[in-house]
């Protein structure tokens, strides 16, 4: 039976290391696999190809799927947070932030009312003031 502490899905966060870790595992494969194409395309097309072409989009699916799992891995994170009042709820933090907003502001920290803009007017355009101008 092998430790406990070995299991990469211990916790969230081991998992989330795990799920980071594999993550990097398919950029580089994705990048060796993204050569193999270009280099097998110069010289033919050849069933090689066509294998190199469905290991990249079988790559680049795997690689949405584990980003997509992160997230999801994120969530659960926060949630386990807030069910176990590991962080405060939001409605706790809230009014805390409207009270420091709340705080008088010095009277010359107060920027002045800008002068007013002046109105232009346009001339309307016609054909024979486009001409003309």
């Amino acid at each position: 039976m092998k430790p406990r502490s070995a299991d990469p899905f211990e916790s969230i966060e081991s998992a989330q290391e795990y799920i980071s870790i594999f993550s990097e595992a398919i950029a580089e494969s994705r990048l060796d696999i993204d050569a193999d194409v270009k280099r097998e395309a110069a010289i033919s097309h050849s069933r090689r190809l066509d294998a190199l072409r469905v290991a990249a989009y079988n790559l680049r699916l795997l690689e949405q799927h584990i980003r997509k799992s992160s997230r999801i891995l994120n969530d659960l994170r926060t949630l386990r947070r807030l069910l176990l009042q590991e962080r405060e709820p939001i409605a706790v933090i809230v009014p805390q932030v409207a009270n420091d907003l709340a705080m008088p502001v010095p009277s010359e920290d107060v920027p002045k009312q800008p002068a007013p803009v002046p109105s232009v007017r346009h001339r309307k355009q016609t054909p024979a003031r486009i001409a003309a101008d």
